[in-house]
């Protein structure tokens, strides 16, 4: 069996503001393989870049706060590690890749020397040696005239080179985890893939686990192995890629799946799922995406919903997969036959 890098059990980040308690992170469960690509996708609002933040520590306080459940990283719980393990963890261990390229990097300093303080911050190395580093790691990711970018600003660069410096900085010290928060938000189809290619490259050289927050499911299909699927501070749905994009379970996921343009289909207009993503309390009952959801019953708006597993092993937080929930429609539908 694979080594599991990162593993979240039952995690809960909640916003303490004036309008209330609100639960972004509610109950999120799922791990991350050695070598493996999770790709984690939902609607903007659904808290996958929260529970990014959190596995960081790095959820901006107040309002945030990890309130329960564990983050386990090779076996140790940080989810309230010190701020001093942190910093030995981040850019070491775990290595993020945030959502804005374009505001992550700091405008005061060169791309060099944002790339040698984070080597030097984890590895002992001469400032030259880090230099050194810092320009191959540029010409790893395909940065034209490395040794000139690296004493270059970075409103010197274009987006996507900026992004290609990002990535740089993620993987200059061989982290053994990477989470990628939309890498390629705002660029190009060309850059993307270019993005997209490198990312494979680098987790099959140094067998590192990503973990790929997207909108784009595309984007999953051509590289994850493995699928979360994020609704409204929750986990719907688990799977493996082929399971969820040949046969989604959860109402939410079939949704998602069918709001995809089809070229072999004439459409005039696209799917979309009616409604929006529910505003989040400590007072919500029943399950979140019953408002929407074309399959809802009187259950759905009663109680919560756990994560059932179904016939192939896989998860979906759906009572249409509750054996005792099915065991009482069949006989519903069996009684309404015979009267």
């Amino acid at each position: 069996m694979s080594e599991t890098i990162l593993e979240l059990n039952d995690l809960h980040t909640h916003f303490f503001t004036d309008d209330g308690e609100v639960p972004a992170v509610d109950g999120v469960s799922f791990k991350v393989n050695k070598g493996e690509i999770v790709g984690v996708v939902g609607e903007s609002g659904c808290g996958k870049s929260v529970t990014s933040l959190s596995v960081m520590q790095l959820v901006p306080s107040p309002p945030g706060r990890i309130v329960g459940g564990e983050i386990n990283f090779k076996g140790e719980n940080i989810a309230q590690a010190s701020e001093k393990r942190m910093r030995q963890i981040r850019g070491n261990e775990i290595a993020m890749i945030f959502q804005e390229p374009m505001t992550s990097l700091d405008p005061l300093y060169t791309i060099g020397n944002q790339l040698i303080e984070g080597i030097r911050m984890h590895e002992k190395v001469s400032k030259k040696e880090a230099r050194n580093r810092a320009v191959e790691m540029l010409n790893l990711v395909g940065i034209p005239r490395a040794t000139e970018v690296v004493d270059e600003y970075p409103h010197q660069l274009s987006g996507g080179m900026r992004q290609r410096v990002m990535i740089a900085m993620a993987m200059a010290c061989d982290p053994e985890m990477l989470i990628a928060d939309e890498p390629t938000t705002a660029l190009d189809v060309t850059i993307q893939a270019q993005i997209l290619d490198l990312m494979r490259d680098l987790n099959k050289q140094k067998d590192t686990g990503i973990l790929l927050i997207t909108h784009d499911l595309g984007v999953v299909a051509e590289m994850c192995d493995r699928v979360v699927v994020m609704y409204a501070g929750q986990v719907v749905e688990q799977g493996t890629v082929r399971e969820i994009l040949k046969d989604p379970k959860h109402p939410y996921t079939k949704g998602l799946i069918r709001s995809l343009p089809n070229l072999h289909q004439k459409e005039q207009k696209l799917y979309s799922i009616p409604g929006t993503v529910p505003k989040l309390s400590m007072e919500q009952v029943g399950c979140r995406f019953a408002p929407r959801c074309e399959f809802a019953f009187d259950r759905c708006f009663q109680e919560d919903p756990v994560l059932y597993e179904a016939d192939d092993g896989r998860l979906s937080r759906c009572f249409l997969y509750d054996d005792n929930e099915e065991q009482e429609v069949a006989a519903h539908v069996e009684s309404d036959i015979r009267s």
